[in-house]
């Protein structure tokens, strides 16, 4: 790392600033880049996943974790400052220039990589929705990533809070999410208007007899009228209320009342 030029040096040599239209928000602070490094845990070795590594902070600290990095970057402009870090780090780091929603991620491994990645605010909530829906068990061995603070809470949320939800649901009936930690807005070049924090997602055995699309479909009518009691959401649902009744779980609840465990119940009586 001592024989790197200062990432800010790196930026002015190549000309780049933040793309808002790519939602980039650039991070300097390698100290604070190191410590992100380290949540997946132990990366030497590893194979580690980037998706919109900018100017390459992140990759640095992961390169010098002793990962072997594949990165997908959208901005061409950050091509060459990528693969002058590269050359630091021979045969380590692989840079890809496409967009991540596009690209076949699993298909780049022959194991399972972790995936790390300060994402782009405008396709980090889908690329997340991706990775939790695909086939279990997934791709990627864990998931370490940058999220405005509010997504990171509804991930994490439990049921009864403000924040609970359709997210929550997904990230938790087969994955263990938690917030890793907080990120100040100031720590970004340009600063962003909102708080930032660090999720950390590990595989958990999916609960047998449950299907996903099953799941979606009870989450996406209690959520879509989370205001309304569950005989009224779910009523369109062939079978969720005698289900419901089954299970024991009061109709005249809403769904934000409704715990991860209870929803997997529901969806596994309905099959």
């Amino acid at each position: 790392m001592s024989q790197l030029p200062p990432l800010r040096d790196v930026i002015k040599k190549y000309g780049l600033s933040a793309s808002k239209a790519l939602g980039q928000n650039f991070l300097f602070d390698q100290q604070l880049l190191a410590r992100i490094a380290r949540v997946p845990g132990e990366l030497v070795g590893a194979e580690v996943f980037e998706v919109g590594p900018g100017p390459g902070g992140l990759t640095r600290a992961l390169l010098e974790a002793g990962a072997r990095v594949t990165a997908v970057e959208r901005d061409r402009r950050c091509i060459p400052a990528l693969e002058e870090l590269g050359e630091h780090f021979a045969g380590k780091l692989r840079v890809i220039e496409g967009d991540a929603l596009e690209v076949d991620a699993p298909a780049l491994f022959a194991g399972k990589p972790h995936v790390v990645a300060n994402l782009p605010y405008n396709v980090g909530t889908a690329l997340l929705i991706g990775w939790l829906s695909a086939e279990w068990a997934p791709w990627w061995q864990s998931l370490t990533l940058m999220f405005q603070k509010e997504v990171a809470e509804r991930i994490v949320a439990t049921a009864g809070s403000d924040a609970y939800g359709r997210l929550a649901v997904l990230a938790q009936w087969r994955s263990t999410p938690r917030i890793a930690m907080p990120v100040h807005r100031s720590a970004f070049t340009p600063p962003p208007k909102v708080m930032s924090a660090v999720v950390h997602i590990v595989p958990a055995e999916a609960p047998e007899g449950v299907k996903l699309a099953t799941l979606e479909k009870l989450t996406a009518a209690a959520f879509g009228q989370r205001r309304k009691m569950l005989r009224q959401s779910l009523k369109p649902i062939p079978g969720a209320i005698e289900a419901m009744e089954t299970l024991g779980i009061d109709s005249s609840r809403r769904a934000e009342t409704v715990t991860v465990a209870e929803f997997v119940a529901l969806a596994r009586a309905l099959g």
